[in-house]
């Protein structure tokens, strides 16, 4: 395989640095370890700049190539990778496993801030481009917004940053393999909040109560009925209430209940359709039953859309790594990110780096495959070298 050779000689520092931050799990924006320790290796490794605070922890990485672009070529590309954990409870018990209890790196952040550190080395030893690279480490994907945050912070304008590309690892997708898609790749999300106040009383008098319980019955049924009858069946979108909580005793019919779920959807236009029908629904139960309800519809990351001509450059690239026959084309995913928010702001493309037969992502027996570390950060180095030519 085609990988970097320089990379396979890096591979054990790379993996140390992963299973260094896998032992030191840190959620949302509380990454300030991390971020020390990235910041750390990117002045030892002599970037021409290291930014901190970006984004509240985010540190940035700017390397210079050995000559400025031409007139008219990319001048400054960006690379991403993500540094938080889950708090979920590690059940791996591998030797270097969260050392910090109810946390632990269940999405493989550690590895990809690994492969960007390795890239971000050999790209400051080698230099082997025109213009400049920018290698971002972000806090809080996992619901914090941390590319929004970056972004507010002023990060493509202070960087000059033309083009963008994220990475993730994908538990059942060989290693050595990659997979991308033009377009939609991963779902926007948004939460529903729902509070229920009917009438409370005893249960063998359920006439002279209104039950919350039914009223939020009701209500998750009327809810389904948006994805199979008001979306196109060739469009996606799900709704999923995964919280229900009400009362307390076998024999009260509780007084209020209450729902929590997530909404995803693959275009902005479905997203509209799906929270507008939210809002009629919620109304026609509460008109229906008599019951007060209140509904929250925050919206939270957008789609993650990636841009056609950046994908097929990717995907040349990934090719150059991985073999013609190990880059996929895949099916959209109904999960979100937050490298949705870099897209908006720039052009580029996210994908897929294989993790093997690995437990799936948010999973306590989840660990990222350091066999994967190869390819990913040869794809991130050819992937400025290519942008970049000298």
């Amino acid at each position: 395989m085609p990988i970097v050779n320089r990379v396979a000689d890096l591979q054990p520092a790379i993996q140390a640095w992963r299973r260094d931050i896998h032992e030191r799990p840190e959620l949302m924006y509380d990454t300030h370890c991390t971020a020390a320790f990235v910041a750390e290796r990117l002045r030892e490794f002599g970037c021409d700049e290291v930014a901190t605070g970006l984004g509240r922890t985010g540190v940035v990485g700017v390397i210079k190539g050995k000559k400025p672009a031409g007139n008219g070529d990319i001048r400054v590309i960006g690379l991403r990778a993500d540094m938080d954990a889950l708090p979920i409870e590690e059940e791996t018990n591998l030797p270097y496993a969260s050392k910090t209890q109810g946390k632990m790196h269940a999405c493989g952040h550690d590895g990809h801030t690994a492969m960007l550190l390795g890239a971000a080395r050999y790209l400051a030893e080698t230099r082997n481009f025109a213009g400049d690279a920018v290698v971002i480490f972000q806090p809080a994907e996992e619901g914090g917004a941390g590319a929004a945050a970056m972004i507010k912070d002023g990060l493509m304008e202070r960087f000059g940053i033309e083009q963008v590309y994220g990475m993730h690892n994908g538990p059942g997708i060989p290693v050595g393999s990659f997979a991308i898609r033009t377009g939609p790749i991963m779902a926007a999300t948004d939460a529903i909040d729902i509070r229920i106040e009917g009438l409370g009383g005893h249960a063998a008098r359920p006439h002279k109560c209104i039950d919350s319980v039914l009223v939020g019955s009701q209500l998750i049924t009327a809810l389904q009925s948006i994805v199979s009858r008001t979306v196109d069946p060739l469009d996606s979108a799900v709704i999923s209430i995964c919280e229900f909580h009400a009362g307390n005793a076998r024999n009260v019919i509780p007084h209020t209940a209450e729902l929590h779920g997530t909404v995803r959807t693959l275009t902005s236009e479905v997203r509209a359709l799906v929270e507008k029908r939210v809002h009629e629904v919620v109304a026609g139960v509460a008109q229906m039953t008599g019951a007060k309800i209140d509904l929250t519809y925050e919206r939270g990351y957008p789609v993650t859309v990636n841009h056609r001509s950046q994908t097929e450059f990717a995907i040349e690239v990934a090719k150059e790594i991985a073999g013609e026959n190990n880059v996929h084309e895949m099916p959209p995913m109904m999960g979100a990110e937050d490298f949705a928010y870099m897209l908006e702001a720039r052009p580029g493309a996210f994908i897929f780096c294989g993790n093997g037969d690995s437990a799936g992502l948010h999973h306590p027996a989840y660990n990222f495959n350091d066999e994967a570390i190869v390819y990913g950060t040869s794809y991130w180095i050819k992937l400025v070298e290519n942008t970049l030519a000298a």
